[in-house]
């Protein structure tokens, strides 16, 4: 337990109205989205200012405290877990200010715990363009969206966080400010910190600043929503919509029980019979939408599409796509505990997971809608179960490494979107090597010797 003496330290950096040490306040901040075990932080504190945020990490690290920074919590890979020896939540939901939005330049600067849909509406506003769009961003927060290097419905075309960070200011264990990256579209000086810092998942830093690439937004779009009676079908079209030398903005996939378990939950009019369905967007110059749109359609129903439904109206669009975000939700209200992964393959191998997907389910006798960003090969096979239920849960957990096995054996990757954490630690070799690890734990020491930075996650435990 921390003593009193360090709690009244913190509260006279932080406010005390900001630093929560009551059990029931610090259970709150015990678990995010991943199913994993909860663990109670010994101290929860929510800086109300970067110059604040700095000092409590520095006192985390005179200290020794282990630092679990957070924003939202709707992590889906135990990333924002506390450290179960006196671990200390940073909370950053204060620092949320837009601190500028340059229209001539085409960048903004954020404080990490602004709400990403926000930001991206503030830009909208403006005239300017911010793609990544998580599941979660109307509540996701863009210092989570940048540790996790966050994707989206968007990602085919746009790519994730990555491709938008220009720089970002963090503090070092010692509470030292690092400034990296800049405003301007190239910069190279000195080593390349702030792309380490991107997907690095609290474990180098604290972030405090964040400048952000913005760009023109399309000048037209047009969606469809295509059926298919066979899932076979749905996901050779994805193949063939990329072999044809098109990349739409969108390409979204869903099964059969994400559609009708959506249109129980959301009422948007899905084809409840379509054994698959794809939603797709192009966007772009008018005449290049006009184009694309056409040989999309086209290429659906050579490939055995029943229906292309393109939609007529902006309100027609939106409504199709609120009901694909829509899907987690959804699947959430079937069983207690909702297991959503990240499976991700080469977008050539997208029928063969989907394929693969549908046996595990099978072998294991679990329940498993997909859905997904096809088009990147990004699945998410999401099972629903009762963690409760001792045997049920044992054969998820060995679906889950089936599902991960067969998603490397293909060419593929252990995530897409949602980060290592705990979750995903123990299959780091299979996917890279002893010595990509033993190389990342040498890095993670020289920066954290203390190892106070999120421990255990993404490397796991030494």
């Amino acid at each position: 337990m921390l003593s009193d003496a360090l709690i009244k330290k913190f509260k006279e950096i932080a406010g005390q109205a900001n630093v929560m040490d009551d059990e029931a306040d610090r259970h709150a901040y015990s678990y995010d989205s991943a199913v994993l075990q909860p663990v109670v932080p010994a101290l929860v504190i929510r800086p109300e200012s970067t110059e604040a945020l700095g000092k409590v990490v520095k006192l985390c690290g005179e200290n020794g405290l282990p630092v679990t920074v957070r924003g939202s919590g709707t992590n889906l890979s135990g990333g924002t877990i506390p450290d179960p020896r006196d671990g200390v939540v940073i909370l950053t939901n204060a620092l949320n200010r837009i601190l500028e939005i340059n229209e001539e330049d085409m960048y903004a600067v954020v404080e990490p715990g602004v709400v990403t849909a926000k930001f991206a509406a503030e830009a909208a506003a403006r005239g300017l363009f911010y793609p990544p769009d998580p599941g979660s961003q109307a509540v996701s927060t863009l210092g989570g969206n940048v540790a996790e290097n966050a994707g989206g419905l968007r990602g085919l075309k746009y790519g994730v966080t990555k491709n938008y960070v220009m720089g970002v200011n963090f503090f070092d264990t010692e509470g030292e400010k690092i400034v990296t990256g800049s405003r301007t579209v190239k910069c190279v000086t000195g080593l390349n910190l702030a792309g380490l810092m991107v997907g690095s998942e609290g474990t180098l830093g604290v972030f405090s600043e964040i400048i952000l690439k913005l760009v023109p937004p399309p000048a037209a779009n047009k969606a469809m929503m295509v059926l298919f009676d066979d899932v076979a079908k749905a996901s050779e079209t994805v193949a063939a919509i990329i072999a044809a030398k098109i990349v739409p903005c969108t390409l979204e996939f869903l099964d059969n029980f994400t559609i009708r378990t959506v249109e129980d939950f959301a009422h948007a009019g899905l084809p409840v019979e379509a054994k698959a369905l794809l939603l797709i967007e192009v966007d772009g110059h008018p005449a290049q939408v006009a184009d694309e749109a056409a040989q999309v359609e086209a290429i659906c129903k050579k490939m055995g599409a029943t229906r292309v439904q393109v939609a007529q109206s902006a309100e027609e669009r939106n409504k199709v796509w609120e009901a694909r975000r829509a899907a987690l939700s959804a699947l959430a209200r079937v069983r207690p505990t909702t297991v959503l992964e990240d499976a991700t393959v080469p977008r050539s191998k997208i029928p063969a997971m989907i394929k693969a997907l549908d046996e595990i389910a099978a072998k294991y006798k679990l329940l498993i809608g997909t859905f997904g960003h096809a088009g990147d090969g990004n699945l998410h096979p999401t099972i629903l179960t009762d963690r409760r239920d001792t045997h049920e849960f044992e054969r998820v957990e060995r679906a889950i490494d089936e599902i991960f096995e067969v998603a490397l054996g293909l060419g593929g990757t252990l995530s897409g979107e949602h980060g290592i954490g705990m979750a995903k630690s123990k299959w780091l070799a299979k996917e890279t090597s002893r010595g990509t690890i033993l190389y990342s734990r040498r890095l993670k020491k020289a920066l954290d010797p203390k190892d106070i930075l999120n421990p255990g996650k993404i490397l796991g435990e030494e």
